[in-house]
């Protein structure tokens, strides 16, 4: 019995055009295919990848238990009969190691009595072969709507892995990095937990900040940001704190302080190494206890119930280390701790925020009703390797001096970017500057410049090729399961670089 999808016949039917799933929620649907046909495995990803979603394959069960003891997904069609491990054992492990995957069951001798051993044994649904592309796409379709719908249900903006907020202010990433943040954020934001962000500045630390607020109970009280590294060491205790009347000059008035402004909400604290030690102290009383206490007065002013988010760009070990922060504070402020990594490290998150960046200039600045500009491949390719020492922050600078200054549909030409800072990585074309101790041990230099390496020329050549990995294998010299393996070590998403 042939066992292939018939990829010919047409892959709209009424019950598909009923699965209302967005292109934006496939191509954060993760879906892994399990069978030991490579007939039904390319057949698959050609379909699914087709419709825009993140279609990975695995043949061995061997290596699709690893894969599920490493990996989380939205979606798994297992095959029954594997050889070697059976279907229903890789079954037993994806409900052991992720119990939100719905698993479908793929059986070629499907029976009643197979289909009721499978939903028993805690698959979703199953699938009997020989079975058609209209019928894979309507079940994967059914499976992924369910998945965001009850998404939907349990947290009204989650997005794991990509999150679109207001505007030009967005957080954007399909990288594992950026969902491991995201995963943490939204552990997190229920509870009252301190919390405390690091990463470079224009990483995006205070919208993670404003983020864990809104998905908090608190996100209808007041969300206050102060930067103590803006403000004097005497302005910042009294906008914090609050002043009494008399206490020095120019205070004619009672005022109270933003802690008091943020109280039932959250307070933010950005660049926090950079606060005095004076008001570090005086800062550990509020929290531990929430008693505030404003510059002058010689009494309790206020308690306050506060919920701290706080941040630095510094490496708060060193931080600690010359004594320009407290220890006792910065354990108080650190129960939960973020990373946000730097733009360089998260290679495959550029194309999704090239896209975002050049639609919301594009409607900001133009007028309605043109389509927008688009980048050449050569352009695209040239800003994923670029090594943004901005992050974030410098890419949507440079993306809204290309858009303002396009036309519409323009295809915006390599040659056009040399509105950035040319480093030496960028001219030499390689990237592979010096980014490793000369002290470092022989092997583990070498390895780090090996891994750079891979990393940023997968990056590229899938970015080259619109995530087409055929073309990618045939462009690189190598055969595709080869290149799965890479981007799976690297964490590279295929889908990110799709057009």
């Amino acid at each position: 019995m042939d066992e292939s999808i018939d990829i010919q016949e047409p892959i709209v039917s009424e019950d598909a055009e009923r699965i209302l799933v967005s292109s934006e929620d496939r191509a954060i649907i993760r879906i892994l295919v399990i069978d030991d046909e490579p007939s039904i495995l390319e057949s698959c990803e050609t379909v699914l990848g087709g419709e825009g979603y993140a279609c990975q394959v695995e043949r061995r069960g061997e290596e699709a238990v690893r894969r599920l003891k490493t990996e989380t997904f939205d979606i798994a069609l297992i095959d029954q009969n594997m050889p070697q491990v059976h279907g229903l054992d890789i079954l037993a492990e994806l409900r052991k190691r992720n119990p939100d995957c719905l698993a479908v069951v793929m059986t070629g001798h499907a029976t009643t009595e197979d289909g009721v051993r499978a939903i028993q044994a805690g698959a979703w649904d199953y699938l009997p072969k020989p079975f058609t592309a209209t019928q894979l796409l309507v079940l994967v379709g059914r499976a992924a709507f369910t998945q965001m719908r009850a998404e939907k249900v349990t947290q009204p903006s989650r997005r794991e892995g990509l999150l679109v907020e207001r505007g030009a202010e967005t957080i954007l990433g399909v990288s594992e990095s950026m969902r491991e943040a995201v995963k943490k954020a939204l552990k997190v934001a229920p509870t009252d937990a301190s919390v405390f962000i690091t990463g470079e500045s224009g990483t995006g630390k205070e919208l993670f900040a404003q983020y864990i607020h809104r998905e908090s109970r608190r996100a209808r009280k007041p969300f206050v940001a102060v930067n103590c590294a803006a403000l004097p060491g005497g302005l910042l205790e009294s906008e914090m704190f609050g002043h009494r009347k008399g206490s020095f000059t120019g205070a004619i008035r009672d005022k109270a302080g933003l802690l008091e402004m943020a109280d039932q909400g959250s307070f933010f604290l950005d660049e926090l190494a950079e606060m005095p030690p004076a008001i570090q102290a005086k800062l550990l009383r509020v929290l531990q206890d929430g008693v505030l206490r404003r510059v002058g007065s010689e009494k309790d002013d206020a308690v306050v119930d506060v919920r701290f988010i706080s941040a630095t760009n510094r490496e708060p070990e060193e931080a600690l280390k010359d004594g320009s922060l407290r220890h006792d504070l910065y354990y108080r402020l650190r129960v939960v701790p973020i990373h946000l990594p730097a733009l360089r490290e998260r290679p495959e998150d550029i194309p999704v925020l090239i896209r975002h960046f050049v639609d919301h200039f594009w409607r900001r600045h133009q007028l309605p009703g043109k389509e927008p500009p688009r980048l050449a491949a050569e352009t695209q390719a040239a800003l994923i390797h670029y090594p943004w020492p901005g992050n974030v922050r410098e890419l949507q600078n440079v993306l809204e001096n290309l858009v303002v200054l396009s036309d519409p549909e323009e295809e915006i030409s390599v040659e056009r970017l040399s509105i950035l800072e040319q480093s030496p990585e960028m001219s030499q074309g390689n990237g592979l500057g010096p980014t490793f101790d000369l002290r470092m041990p022989f092997h583990d230099a070498k390895q780090m410049l090996v891994d750079r390496f891979e990393r940023e020329y997968l990056a590229h050549l899938v970015a080259r090729t619109g995530g087409n990995m055929s073309e990618s294998a045939r462009q690189a010299g190598i055969d595709r399961t080869t290149l799965y393996r890479l981007m799976d070590k690297h964490k590279l998403a295929r889908e990110a670089f799709a057009s």
